[in-house]
């Protein structure tokens, strides 16, 4: 994704979509009232790393990030570096929670994420990853493989396995963390519609929300993995691009994906 203004904001508005599926909660692992260091991988903007900071007054809150993108001005006990989650890590002290969340498509090695995270983590720390199973769907039947938007969603995660990158980590977060070491794991998934369709009024918002997400990053999200991994052109995607804002935005699509969490512990004695 680009480094600019515009997908700073895409990424606050990530934030609130992402506290929006929760009930408004920054984390659903058990981490108690004071929790000591934090580390927060592919941090963003850094906004989920300053709320965590604000509300734990208690916590020493490390965020992490390919891209300086953090604002200047954050809690005392909040901090960025820049950094590549997938280099060695090279942190003196363990931490008590590592929170990863959002990084479809980013990380290389999954499992050997997830073994990092349980060998960077004090005996009882614990571990959330969130993320996305980005196979949109619809449960009444009302998107199909012959809409655009369909198309669009399989070429799409046929390019990022070519380029080497899991495109629907949510799913197999589970198996990575239990792989890894972890104990007393919890999975739970969550419903994101795309667009307002439904009735219910938080879930109308959240998928205004969702729909916001995709609009914006639609076209820096498909340009290079279609034209790099599968050989189309600029204009062949915008082509195609027209076709799938054209079905997001149709109500009676009641297209969604789904949202993974999964939180685990690390044992106390190995």
């Amino acid at each position: 994704m680009p480094n600019d203004e515009t997908e700073s904001d895409r990424l606050e508005l990530i934030h609130h979509l992402m506290t929006l599926l929760q009930s408004g909660k920054l984390h659903l692992a058990p981490i108690g009232d004071n929790p000591g260091r934090v580390l927060d991988i592919g941090t963003g903007t850094g906004r989920w790393a300053i709320e965590m900071g604000d509300m734990y007054p208690s916590a020493d809150v490390l965020g992490i990030d390919l891209s300086p993108i953090q604002p200047l001005t954050v809690p005392s006990n909040v901090r960025f570096q820049i950094d590549d989650v997938e280099s060695p890590w090279v942190y003196s002290n363990p931490f008590d929670y590592i929170h990863c969340r959002y990084m479809a498509g980013a990380i290389g090695n999954w499992p050997a994420l997830a073994k990092q995270t349980f060998h960077s983590l004090k005996p009882g720390g614990w571990v959330e990853f969130q993320d996305w199973d980005h196979n949109i769907y619809a449960d009444d039947g009302t998107l199909s493989d012959e809409h655009t938007l369909r198309k669009w969603n399989v070429e799409l995660l046929k390019a990022f396995s070519g380029m080497g990158r899991e495109g629907c980590p949510g799913p197999k977060l589970q198996t990575w963390v239990q792989d890894a070491g972890f104990k007393n794991i919890t999975h739970e998934i969550f419903k994101a519609p795309v667009g307002p369709w439904p009735k219910d009024k938080r879930y109308k918002e959240i998928g205004m929300a969702n729909l916001c997400n995709l609009l914006e990053g639609l076209e820096a999200v498909t340009l290079a993995p279609f034209t790099r991994a599968l050989g189309w052109t600029a204009d062949e995607v915008q082509v195609l691009l027209a076709g799938v804002k054209k079905d997001v935005k149709n109500p009676r699509i009641h297209s969604q994906i789904n949202y993974h969490i999964v939180y685990a512990q690390k044992p106390l004695s190995e």
